[in-house]
C-alpha cells in the first residue's frame, strides 16, 4: 500500500505504476553506482538490462555511473530657398555654414609631453567606468530567471570553439571542474564512491541521488578534486525521482563546468564522460551520442525508481562514474551520467558494454535550480495510475484515475490509452511517465487517446509533488 497525492491509501499492484508517484517496483535498471551490498537493478525490459553498475558489498564502492544607423534626411541647400526643419538626429549644438569654405583659423601648438598624459588618464577613467559599470549591473539587474521562477545558475560560456575536435582540449578544460564523490555510512565504515562536477562559484556539486542516498541521514561526504585534494561536503537537497543531488563544497575554490544543451545533440556527435570509475580519480573516457531521448527506468525500489529522457552513449562508463558530466567538444556539460545496460550478471559487478545513459542537462539545471530555491525538488504529475507491463495495446493504458486530480478534471478515465502526448508518440507506460516529466507543473499539455475505439484528446494542467 502506499499514500497517493490525495491523501488515501491505494494499492499498487505489481506490474503497475501511479503516472504521479512512480512504479510500484518494477525490474528496473540501475544506476552507475555501488552503494547497495545486493546487485544493481535489471532492466525493465530485457534484453539487455539497465543497470546502475553497482559493485558487491566492500567497505567500499564506487558509484557509476541593434545595428543602429542616422535615418536618411534631407541635405540643406544654399540659397534664399527656406530651410527645412533638420531631422531630430541632427546634431544642432553648431549648425553648418553654407556657401564657400572658411580658412581655418590657426591653433596654437599642444606641448609633445600632453599626449602621453591625456592617453594614461583616459585609459583610466575606461578602466575605472568598465568596473563601476559592471558591479552597477550586478547591483541593479534582476537576475535571470527560468521557467520555474527561482534564480537560474550563472552561465559559464563555453570554453571551446563549435569545430573542436580536440578530446585533450576537453579533458583539459572540465577535469578541474569534475569531483570524486564519496560517502560513508553505517557502523561498519560503509561507503560508495561516484563522481559530480562543480555546478557554480559558490561551491556547488551536482551529482546523482543515488550516490549519496545511504549517507544522507548519518552519513558523512567528501569530494576530492583533480588536484587529489579532498573537502567536506553537505547535503542541499536531493531528488530521488530525477536521481540528482545538489552538494554543498565548504573551503574550495573550484571552478564551475559551462552547461550545454542536450536538445541540440546529434546522433553521431563526439561526446567525453568524465569521472571516477572503480574510484580512479579523473578518468576519461570519450564515444559518440549513440541515442537521444531514450527512455530509461532505474533503482531497485518503487521508492527510489527514476525515469529519464536518457541520452544513450557508447563511452565507457562505469562504477564510480556515476554523477559525472556527460560533455560536448565544446567542453559543455550535456548530461549527467547516470546508469548502463549490462547482460544478465548472476554475480560480480555489470560493467561497461558500450551502452551508457545520461541524464539530460536541461532537467538537471532545472533540479538543482529548485534544490538550490527551496532545498527541494519537484516533479510533474497527472493523478493517475499506468500499466507499464502489459504490451496488449499500442500506448499507454490509464488502471486508475485519481479523485480530484488534473487528470479526473480534464475528463480522463480509467481503461482510456493515451497514444501521444503533443506530438511525441507513446508507445509503453515507461514512455508515458517519461515524457510526462519532460514537462513543468502548471502546464497545460495535450494528451492524445483511445476510447472506445474512438480518437480523442484531452488537455490536462500539470500539478506536481515533492520527489
Amino acid at each position: 500500500m502506499s499514500e497517493d497525492p490525495e491523501g488515501a491509501e491505494v494499492e499498487r499492484p505489481a506490474g503497475s505504476t501511479d503516472a504521479a508517484t512512480g512504479p510500484a517496483a518494477p525490474a528496473a535498471p540501475g544506476n552507475t553506482s555501488g552503494d547497495a551490498p545486493a546487485p544493481g537493478p535489471w532492466p525493465t525490459v530485457p534484453p539487455p538490462s539497465v543497470a546502475p553498475a553497482y559493485p558487491a558489498a566492500e567497505p567500499v564502492r564506487e558509484q557509476p555511473p541593434r545595428h543602429l544607423a542616422a535615418p536618411p534626411g534631407p541635405i540643406p541647400q544654399a540659397g534664399p530657398a527656406p530651410q527645412a526643419e533638420p531631422p531630430i538626429w541632427a546634431h544642432t549644438s553648431a549648425p553648418a555654414v553654407m556657401g564657400l569654405p572658411q580658412q581655418p583659423t590657426p591653433r596654437p601648438r599642444v606641448p609633445g609631453w600632453v599626449w602621453p598624459l591625456v592617453a594614461i588618464t583616459a585609459l583610466l577613467f575606461g578602466t575605472l567606468g568598465g568596473a563601476v559599470g559592471t558591479l552597477v549591473a550586478s547591483r541593479l539587474l534582476p537576475a535571470q530567471t527560468s521557467a520555474t521562477g527561482t534564480e537560474t545558475v550563472p552561465p559559464v560560456p563555453a570554453p571551446l570553439e563549435a569545430d573542436n575536435a580536440s578530446i585533450a582540449a576537453v579533458a583539459a578544460k572540465l577535469l578541474p571542474s569534475t569531483v570524486q564523490v564519496r560517502a560513508e555510512y553505517g557502523e561498519k565504515g560503509q561507503g560508495s564512491t561516484g563522481s559530480g562536477f562543480v555546478l557554480d562559484k559558490a561551491g556547488h556539486v551536482v551529482t546523482n541521488n543515488h550516490v549519496v542516498a545511504e549517507a544522507a541521514k548519518d552519513g558523512e561526504l567528501s569530494v576530492i578534486d583533480n588536484a587529489g585534494r579532498a573537502y567536506s561536503a553537505t547535503i542541499v537537497g536531493r531528488s530521488p525521482v530525477y536521481d540528482i543531488a545538489v552538494l554543498k563544497v565548504s573551503g574550495a575554490q573550484l571552478e564551475p563546468a559551462a552547461l550545454g544543451a542536450s536538445r541540440r545533440l546529434r546522433i553521431g556527435d563526439g561526446v567525453v564522460a568524465i569521472g571516477s570509475p572503480l574510484g580512479l580519480n579523473a578518468t576519461v573516457t570519450a564515444g559518440i551520442v549513440s541515442a537521444v531521448d531514450r527512455p530509461v527506468t532505474t533503482g531497485s525500489s518503487a521508492n527510489d525508481t527514476s525515469y529519464i529522457n536518457a541520452v544513450q552513449t557508447d563511452a565507457a562508463i562505469n562504477p564510480g562514474n556515476s554523477g559525472g558530466p556527460l560533455v560536448n567538444l565544446q567542453g559543455q556539460v550535456v548530461g549527467v551520467n547516470s546508469a548502463i545496460a549490462t547482460t544478465n550478471v548472476s554475480q560480480g559487478q555489470a560493467g561497461n558494454i558500450g551502452v551508457g545513459f545520461a541524464i539530460p542537462v536541461e532537467q538537471v539545471k532545472i533540479t538543482a535550480e529548485q534544490i538550490l530555491a527551496t532545498g527541494e525538488a519537484r516533479y510533474p504529475v497527472i493523478g493517475a495510475r499506468v500499466d507499464i507491463v502489459s504490451g496488449d495495446a499500442v500506448g499507454a493504458r490509464i488502471e486508475k484515475v485519481l479523485s480530484g486530480s488534473p487528470a479526473q478534471v480534464a475528463g480522463l478515465r480509467e481503461g482510456d490509452v493515451v497514444t501521444a502526448i503533443g506530438d511525441k508518440p507513446i508507445t509503453g507506460g515507461i514512455e508515458l511517465i517519461v515524457a510526462i516529466r519532460t514537462h513543468q507543473a502548471g502546464e497545460r499539455v495535450e494528451f492524445t487517446i483511445e476510447r472506445n475505439g474512438r480518437t480523442r484528446t484531452v488537455r490536462i494542467v500539470l500539478d506536481s509533488e515533492v520527489g
